[in-house]
């Protein structure tokens, strides 16, 4: 089952990297692992536009974990304030600056177990950085993959963690790198939250949800 299933996602990647390229789109996913750290802690509920905005305002005047860590709370706050929620991120960004100085001489941990360890660090946060800063293999499950592979049968599950799990036994090995940004990138231009644009969709032969609507 499994066999024939890495097949059918393997067949709707590849048409996914033709139409969207693998090359990360947002300037926050194209940093070192640091910068892709904090542009993800910045990104969560917030427009992509609006998080680079903030991450490039951000690095520009502190552009390492010390001079975060040293920042006053109050300046953090204000050159972060276009992102929802900044008054708590600037304080959880403050914080992973203070732990990676105190733990790790600064460095960002390259394993998604020590990226656990760190301040409000969850498994999509973890994932991305090792993806987008370390080119190393993760599964990064935000919304717009959690709905694109239940929406298209790839899988059946109600939680992040389930469709996580799921597909590191289905998605083949080319193209675990690309997962996230294929799919995010698909999210945002087509198969979107309320009203999927199924008429112009490269994979929708490939799709349950089409199928089931025709």
């Amino acid at each position: 089952m499994n066999d024939a299933k890495r097949v059918h996602v393997g067949k709707l990647l590849r048409k996914l990297k033709e139409v969207y390229g693998t090359e990360p789109w947002n300037w926050h996913t194209n940093q070192s692992p640091f910068r892709v750290l904090i542009g993800t802690v910045l990104s969560q509920r917030t427009k992509d536009e609006k998080t680079d905005e903030a991450a490039q305002a951000l690095f520009s005047r502190y552009p390492s974990p010390r001079r975060i860590a040293d920042a006053p709370l109050k300046n953090l706050e204000n050159i972060i304030r276009t992102v929802n929620y900044y008054k708590t991120k600037a304080q959880r960004i403050k914080e992973i600056c203070q732990v990676l100085l105190e733990k790790y001489s600064a460095e960002v941990p390259a394993s998604v177990e020590e990226l656990l360890k760190l301040p409000g660090v969850g498994r999509k946060t973890a994932s991305c950085v090792m993806v987008y800063g370390f080119k190393k293999p993760a599964i990064a499950v935000d919304t717009h993959v959690h709905r694109i592979c239940n929406r298209t049968g790839i899988v059946n599950t109600k939680t992040a963690e389930e469709t996580e799990r799921e597909l590191w036994n289905i998605v083949p090995n080319k193209y675990i790198l690309h997962l996230n940004e294929l799919f995010v990138k698909h999210g945002q231009n087509i198969c979107k939250p309320g009203k999927p644009l199924c008429f112009k969709c490269s994979i929708a032969d490939l799709c349950k949800y089409q199928h089931k609507n025709l």
